[in-house]
């Protein structure tokens, strides 16, 4: 069975990097520009990680994070944030949302992978 994965994200180039990426890795790929899509289709849908960005027009990525955290069904799901901001003091507040992982744009694609394998393994 395919690993399923949620991306959260905005920027259409962003998603199809990281639609591209899982897609050939074999993973089961759905994204959605926004939060709150995002949480509405986990209310119907199960998915194995969420590749959340954090820069969300609306809802940003750590409240949507806050949120899965708070609700037990999603306590344990994967969430690897993907943010461009990578200054200390953003990256303490991204960590304490829940996150499980954090990773930066732009992209590397190897600790991309490696990071999602790493979780996806923890959660076997």
């Amino acid at each position: 069975m395919n690993r399923r994965i949620l991306a959260v994200e905005d920027n259409p180039d962003n998603m199809n990097l990281f639609q591209w990426i899982l897609e050939d890795e074999g993973y089961e790929f759905t994204g959605v520009a926004s939060a709150e899509e995002g949480l509405e289709l986990l209310e119907n849908h199960v998915f194995d990680l969420v590749v959340m960005d954090i820069s969300l027009p609306g809802m940003d990525g750590k409240e949507a994070t806050r949120r899965l955290r708070n609700d037990p069904r999603f306590r344990d799901l994967p969430i690897v944030a993907a943010t461009a901001h990578a200054i200390k003091e953003e990256e303490s507040a991204i960590r304490d949302s829940g996150v499980s992982a954090l990773v930066t744009k732009p992209l590397d694609e190897q600790l991309f992978l490696d990071t999602i394998d790493s979780l996806l393994t923890e959660v076997i």
